[in-house]
C-alpha cells in the first residue's frame, strides 16, 4: 500500500524546531525504536519528521505539486502560461485533460496526488506522528508535561495532514497507528463526516496540552491557537453549502464526499469553534494583527500599511502567525517560485485586481472606464517628489502586496515587466505579475522563509462568516472582526445594515483580498460552489507605458486573458475534488473513486 509502509526513506532539508534539527530520516541510520526514543532530544527528531512532511503552499523543492506551479493558477486570480511538459494548470486543468489514469509523470502535476509514492506527503507526516505517539512514553526520565506537549504536537501534525486531504479529496482511510509491513493492508475509506470528526477529535485532544503561544526558542511548533484555528477551518469547510446541502453537489456524490443532507447545526458547530478560539484569545492575549507604524507626525502612509500586511504573511514569528510551516532556513528556498514567476508570462487577472477597493475603503467601480480613467487606478504622483517611482498607492494596500501592477518595483529593485512595452515584457502576460512572496527587492527576501499556513485574519474572517451563517445575518461581533482586518490596512468599516447575503459576499471579497496565493481562494470557490468563478472567461489588461523601463504613466485597454479554460464552456462539478489515481484504487486496500472521475 502506497507510502504508509516506507514513509520518510529519503533525505530532508535542515530545519530548526527548538532543539530538534532535521537530518536524514532517523530510521535510515540503522536506529531502532529503542535508540530513537533513548532520549527526549533523539525522540524529537522523529517528531520533527512529522513536521517536515506537512503540506507547503509555496513553489519549492519540497514536492512537484502542479508541476512546480501553484494552486492559485486554478482560480480566477491567476493565470499560468508555463506551458512545459510538466505544468499542471496547462496540461491537466485548462484543457480539461485531467483523469484518474494519467501517467506517473503527470500525477506529479496534479493539484493533489493521493497516494503518490513521493508526492502525497500527508501520510508521511501521519506515520511519523503515530510513531512518536506510540513510543513517547518510553523515553527515559522525560518530564511528563514535556512529553504530553510533544504528543499533542504530533496529534496536530496528523490533524493538519488529514485536513489537507479532506479539502482535496473528501473522506480518506483513517490510520490510527504507525503502520508496519506485516499487518493486513485493509484501510477502508472513511466517510466525509467521519474524517471531519476524526480531525476535530485530534484538535480537541491536542489543545489542552499545548501552550497558547510559543517562546522564541520554540517558534514554529504547534500551539493551542493552532489546534483551535484548524478546528474552525475544518468545521467551516464542512458546514459550507457544497458539502452541507439537501441537494448533492453532483448527482453521484455520496457519503464519502459530503454529508448528503443539510443540517443547520453544522454552522452552529463552526460558530462554537469560533467562540472557543475567541474566548481563549480574550483570556490569554498575545495574538494580534501586525499594525502599521506611524511616522514622526503620527501619520501612516499607504506604504506603511502595505509593509504591515507584508510582515503578517511573510515574516516568521509575528503575533499574527497561527500555523507556520518551515522546510529550510535558506533564504533561497523560494527561488523556484521566483523563477517560475519570472520565466513565463504568468500573472494575475484583471478580475482579481478589480476586487480591491480604493485606499479609503470604498469599492472599485465595476464600470471603471480603463481607456478613459477618472482617476489613477494604481499610483498618484508623489507631490513631494521624494517617491519618483512608483508614486503614492491609490488602492487597497493589499493589492500591491499580492499583485505587481504596472509601474511598481518588482523582484530585484527594477520596475516590473507587467506593461506591454516594457523591454522584458513576456507574451500572453495578463498585465499583472505575482508580488506575494516575491516582493520588490532581493533584500526583502533576506530572512529565513516559511509558509504561514494560517494567520489571525483567517480566524477573524472565518468567525465572522460562521456567525453570519449560523445567526441568519451579521452581528456586531461579525462586523468588528471583518473591520479589524480592514482597519489594519487603513480601510473604512463595512457599511452597516448588510443582509446575510450581502455580508457573505463582503466576507468572501475580504478573503480574496487578504489571502491571495495562500491557498484560500480555491477552497472558497469549491466549498461555496462558485460556478460563476469557474465559468466566467477571465480578463487581462493591456498597458502601454511612457517608457520601456521605468514608466510612470500608462494607457490601458481591457483584453481577453490567455489561455482559455475548458471550464468556461464545459463545466462539471467533479472538479471540486481531485481524482483518486486508478493505480491506488486497484491496490484494493479500501479507497474509492471520487464522483465524475
Amino acid at each position: 500500500m502506497f507510502i504508509l509502509l516506507g514513509a520518510g526513506m529519503m533525505a530532508c532539508e535542515s530545519l530548526q524546531l527548538g532543539d530538534a534539527g532535521l537530518s536524514d530520516a532517523p530510521e535510515t541510520s540503522g536506529a531502532t525504536v529503542d535508540t530513537l526514543f533513548a532520549t527526549l532530544k533523539d525522540a524529537d527528531k522523529v517528531l520533527a519528521q512529522a513536521y517536515y512532511y506537512l503540506p507547503y503552499g509555496i513553489i519549492s523543492s519540497f514536492d512537484n505539486k502542479m508541476g512546480s506551479d501553484q494552486l492559485e493558477a486554478l482560480t480566477d486570480h491567476y493565470i499560468s502560461n508555463k506551458i512545459t511538459d510538466s505544468d499542471g494548470p496547462n496540461l491537466l486543468y485548462y484543457n480539461g485533460g485531467l483523469s484518474a489514469s494519467v501517467g506517473s509523470s503527470l500525477r506529479r502535476s496534479m493539484a493533489f496526488n493521493f497516494g503518490g509514492t513521493s508526492d502525497d506527503r500527508d501520510y508521511y507526516a501521519i506515520r511519523y506522528g503515530w510513531l512518536f505517539l506510540e513510543n513517547a512514553d518510553r523515553i527515559p526520565n522525560a518530564p511528563a508535561a514535556e512529553v504530553a506537549k510533544k504528543k499533542a504536537e504530533a496529534k496536530m501534525c496528523i490533524a493538519i495532514a488529514y485536513a489537507d486531504m479532506l479539502r482535496f479529496v473528501g473522506g480518506v482511510p483513517l490510520i490510527d497507528h504507525a503502520v508496519t509491513a506485516d499487518e493486513e493492508m485493509k484501510y477502508p475509506r472513511a466517510t466525509f463526516a467521519e474524517t471531519v470528526d476524526f480531525i476535530v477529535k485530534l484538535c480537541d485532544e491536542a489543545a489542552p496540552a499545548l501552550p497558547w503561544y510559543t517562546s522564541q526558542a520554540d517558534d514554529g511548533r504547534m500551539t493551542r491557537a493552532a489546534a483551535l484555528g484548524l478546528k474552525l477551518r475544518v468545521l467551516l469547510f464542512a458546514a459550507s453549502p457544497t458539502f452541507n446541502s439537501n441537494t448533492l453537489w453532483r448527482s453521484d456524490a455520496n457519503e464519502y464526499v459530503c454529508y448528503t443532507n443539510y443540517d443547520a447545526a453544522r454552522w452552529q458547530r463552526a460558530k462554537a469553534a469560533a467562540d472557543e478560539f475567541m474566548t481563549q484569545l480574550v483570556n490569554n492575549g498575545y495574538y494580534q494583527l501586525v499594525q502599521a507604524e506611524p511616522d514622526a507626525t503620527g501619520a501612516i502612509s499607504p506604504r506603511q500599511y502595505r509593509l504591515a500586511y507584508r510582515k503578517g504573511y511573510f515574516n516568521r514569528g509575528t503575533t499574527e502567525t497561527i500555523i507556520s510551516i518551515r522546510k529550510s532556513n535558506s533564504t533561497g528556498y523560494h527561488d523556484d517560485m521566483i523563477k517560475n514567476a519570472g520565466d513565463y508570462g504568468n500573472g494575475c487577472t484583471l478580475d482579481y485586481v478589480n476586487k480591491f477597493g480604493w485606499a479609503d475603503g470604498s469599492e472599485f467601480p465595476a464600470d471603471f472606464d480603463w481607456e478613459n480613467p477618472s482617476r489613477n487606478p494604481f499610483f498618484d504622483p508623489d507631490p513631494t517628489g521624494v517617491i519618483k517611482i512608483p508614486g503614492i498607492e491609490t488602492r487597497d494596500p493589499r493589492l500591491y502586496e499580492n499583485v505587481a501592477v504596472p509601474g511598481d518595483i518588482w523582484r530585484d529593485g527594477t520596475v516590473g515587466r507587467a506593461y506591454d512595452n516594457h523591454r522584458y515584457h513576456q507574451a500572453n502576460c495578463p498585465g499583472f505579475l505575482q508580488m506575494k512572496y516575491i516582493l520588490q527587492q532581493s533584500s526583502d527576501r533576506s530572512t529565513p522563509p516559511h509558509w504561514c499556513m494560517m494567520r489571525l485574519p483567517e480566524i477573524l474572517l472565518s468567525a465572522a462568516e460562521a456567525y453570519n451563517e449560523a445567526d441568519g445575518g451579521p452581528s456586531q461581533k461579525a462586523y468588528d472582526w471583518v473591520n479589524a482586518v480592514r482597519a489594519r490596512v487603513g480601510l473604512s468599516p463595512l457599511p452597516e445594515g448588510l443582509s446575510k447575503e450581502e455580508f457573505r459576499k463582503a466576507v468572501q471579497r475580504e478573503r480574496d483580498c487578504e489571502f491571495g496565493f495562500e491557498e484560500v481562494r480555491w477552497f472558497d470557490m469549491v466549498r461555496w460552489g462558485m460556478t460563476e468563478a469557474f465559468t466566467t472567461p477571465l480578463s487581462a489588461l493591456s498597458s502601454i507605458g511612457d517608457k520601456d523601463s521605468e514608466a510612470t504613466s500608462f494607457k490601458f485597454k481591457v483584453k481577453a486573458a490567455f489561455p482559455s479554460r475548458s471550464w468556461w464552456t464545459n463545466w462539471d462539478t467533479k472538479w471540486y475534488l481531485s481524482p483518486i489515481p486508478t493505480v491506488e484504487i486497484n491496490k484494493d486496500y479500501g479507497m474509492t473513486q471520487n464522483p465524475g472521475w
